[in-house]
């Protein structure tokens, strides 16, 4: 019985590598990784590690997100993902720099943030 409880566990492991793997090419393109740092099968808990590019890159945080709402949609085993970057600050968003969006901050003179300004 344990035997089959292991082979089931080693094909989910699989299962959530493949899904890495499959769905995000693109971490790897930009000299990113991602690999699983824990799972816990029981309580259908994974942790995932993004390093390389992704420590400190300003869309890390998207990222993450398009991982954990992924990942339980496609794997039923999986209720839960918690990702982090190298630069973890403690939370689970991944750390490093949170991107902003025009309008969602203030400059020092009350002026809403237009965002960066076109180089040319």
């Amino acid at each position: 019985m344990s035997t089959e409880t292991q082979n089931d566990g080693d094909d989910l492991e699989e299962r959530v590598t493949n899904f890495l793997r499959r769905n995000f090419p693109q971490i790897q393109m930009h000299g990113g990784s991602a690999a699983i740092q824990d799972l816990d099968r029981e309580n259908g808990v994974v942790s995932i590690a993004l390093g390389g590019a992704c420590s400190g890159c300003g869309i890390s945080p998207m990222t993450i997100q398009a991982i954990k709402s992924r990942m339980v949609k496609e794997i039923p085993e999986i209720e839960q993902v918690n990702a982090t970057t190298g630069m973890d600050g403690g939370d689970d968003m991944g750390g490093g720099m949170s991107p902003s969006f025009p309008g969602e901050t203030v400059d020092d003179d009350g002026e809403a943030d237009e965002g960066p300004e076109a180089p040319f």
